[in-house]
């Protein structure tokens, strides 16, 4: 059958006769065993070592899948730390990328909090000085007018997934400079593991402005740029360069913009995502999934989200983002803008959001009070504390985006008694160690009656002899389906309604599958990001934005069976020497 351009410059995937994959290799000997994509380590057949050039480079034995895995598997128990395993298990992604994630599938609800949040932050802090093996694409101030030359370096020739970082806004971390690249890194390996994106599809990026740490600066083993972060029309230029060249070389690739500060992530969103289909998972992601958790935890009180008023505290990106995701859910609900408005309250250092406060951005203006809007309460200052404004609102869900520890008090979570038997408390910042509140101490205060949700990982609490279980309100519900939706449709745009079709795909599936529970289990989020990414597809096609003819007249069996068939799975498959390969 013909053959377009290969989809690297070492291999090009191929169907035998039966329809059979296989590959055709363009390298060989040592080379092909530093290849992460091609190598299969021990498990290479006799005919292949032969065939290949590999004959004594490799252990004899040839070993199976699950053998490989068992190995590693025992390699990684014996890690003394989580970071250790972290940087383990970036090892051998670095050299077997099917065996990283044939590993990862197995133990995807154990592996995940090392790979991600919260081990990642670690990672991301350690970055320079653990720096071992080359993975992604970096683009530093000192070479951005070659951006176009540079992407031609990168081998893999038909992304369709990059996460790209500029590190200003890391976690509950702040400014982390280059170290950023781990949670692009990280981040793709959910698209993989939980989404179905192949490996070869996704690229993550480093966008080096610099940075605002003098101690990075002043580091000499600092692997990033040495100087203070770009602003205004410098940077614009910046990232107007990237897009660009992303748009050349990778026309069908989705970005998904990760971890920029908060006023900065509302911008470049809206000036790339119609340019080159984009989201803000930070904002979108973070609202999506606060949104679908809120929604079930509405209905274990046996009420309706309608019913619940809600305060948000951080007014950043992702507070923000919940603090929308929120009032377009209530509106959905059947509320009109101005009812839904009411029902929101966003706390950041000052208070509560108020006109005339100090520095307040365009993203946060539509949630600002004025005094007149308050008449009636009562409080101290020139704004209303956290306290206060959920004493004076009547608050029956309060969600923390601060990476302040402790912040919610004993006495704030009590006063919600007052208003709700029922009170819904999702300390949401990570990692683990910025939490708002420890979600034993909530269960405790309340004595069981509080609805608990954390974004690291926290198990669940016993409580005068009752077990209380504790959602996990994590991102990766979110975006690994909502990307895996969007390339299959080949998305012109992420739509706002293809986001909120994630957020009432979770929801359902959470309601229907485990009911009681704010959040399902992570060890089914490869079946989640499934689902999600068929109702983001089928979104897609109703907007008007995809562009996959294939997949347009397809009713929602045959879109689904579409999308399983195109989700990657961790499998090796035969390697044929091209006749060009080198060592």
């Amino acid at each position: 059958m013909p053959k377009g351009p290969p989809v690297s410059r070492y291999y090009d995937v191929s169907r035998d006769e039966h329809g059979q994959r296989y590959i055709d290799v363009h390298v060989s000997g040592l080379a092909l065993l530093q290849n992460p994509l091609l190598n299969k380590t021990t498990a290479f057949t006799r005919q292949e070592r032969r065939d290949l050039g590999l004959e004594g480079l490799i252990p004899p034995h040839v070993s199976t899948f699950a053998e490989q895995k068992e190995r590693t598997y025992r390699r990684y128990l014996g890690c003394r730390s989580d970071l250790d395993k972290h940087e383990y298990l970036r090892a051998l992604q670095d050299r077997n990328e099917v065996l990283f994630y044939g590993v990862l599938e197995d133990h995807l609800e154990e592996m995940l909090p090392i790979i991600y949040t919260p081990t990642v932050g670690e990672a991301v802090k350690t970055y320079s000085s653990n720096y071992r093996y080359p993975r992604g694409f970096s683009v530093s101030t000192e070479d951005i007018g070659r951006i176009d030359e540079m992407l031609e370096n990168v081998s893999v020739n038909d992304v369709r997934m990059i996460v790209a970082t500029d590190s200003s806004a890391i976690l509950g971390l702040g400014d982390q400079g280059f170290g950023g690249m781990a949670i692009s890194i990280g981040k793709l390996s959910l698209y993989t593991a939980a989404g179905g994106v192949g490996p070869d599809k996704t690229l993550p990026v480093e966008l080096d402005v610099g940075t605002n740490r003098q101690d990075l600066i002043d580091d000499p083993l600092y692997l990033g740029v040495h100087h203070r972060r770009l602003t205004g029309e410098a940077y614009d230029e910046f990232l107007d360069a990237f897009v660009e060249g992303v748009a050349h070389r990778y026309p069908k690739a989705i970005i998904q913009w990760e971890d920029f500060s908060r006023g900065t992530a509302f911008r470049v969103l809206e000036r790339y995502r119609r340019v080159l289909p984009s989201f803000n998972d930070d904002i979108q992601g973070t609202g999506a999934m606060a949104l679908a958790g809120l929604a079930c935890a509405a209905q274990i009180k046996g009420e309706r989200l309608t019913d619940q008023v809600f305060v948000v505290v951080g007014a950043g990106a992702a507070g923000i983002g919940v603090a929308q995701a929120i009032r377009q859910g209530l509106v959905q609900g059947g509320l009109d803008d101005a009812e839904a408005g009411a029902r929101v309250y966003v706390v950041d250092r000052y208070g509560l959001l108020m006109h005339g406060q100090p520095d307040l951005e365009s993203q946060q203006l539509p949630f600002a009070r004025t005094p007149e809007q308050l008449a009636g309460w009562s409080y101290a200052g020139e704004y209303p504390t956290l306290h206060e404004v959920v004493v004076n609102a009547r608050a029956t869900a309060l969600l923390g985006f601060t990476g302040v520890p402790g912040l919610f008090r004993q006495e704030t979570v009590l006063a919600m008694l007052a208003h709700t038997p029922r009170p819904i408390v999702f300390p949401l910042s990570n990692p683990s160690s910025h939490v708002e509140a420890r979600p034993a101490d909530l269960i405790t205060w309340t004595d069981g009656g509080a609805i608990v949700a954390s974004g690291s990982p926290f198990p669940d609490v016993e409580h005068a002899g009752q077990r209380y279980p504790v959602g996990q309100g994590n991102n990766a519900f979110i975006f690994p389906g909502l990307g895996f939706g969007a390339v299959t449709a080949r998305a012109r745009e992420i739509t706002d309604a293809m986001i909120m079709a994630a957020a009432l795909t979770l929801a359902d599936y959470t309601r229907t599958h485990h009911p009681g529970h704010v959040y399902p289990p992570i060890s089914e989020l490869r079946e989640i990001s499934v689902r999600i990414a068929v109702a983001v597809a089928r979104q897609a096609i109703a907007d008007g934005v995809c562009a996959q003819r294939s997949i347009r007249s397809l009713n929602d069996a045959a879109l689904e069976a579409a999308i399983r068939e195109r989700a990657w799975l961790p499998q090796y498959l035969p390697l044929h020497r091209a006749p060009d390969a080198r060592e």
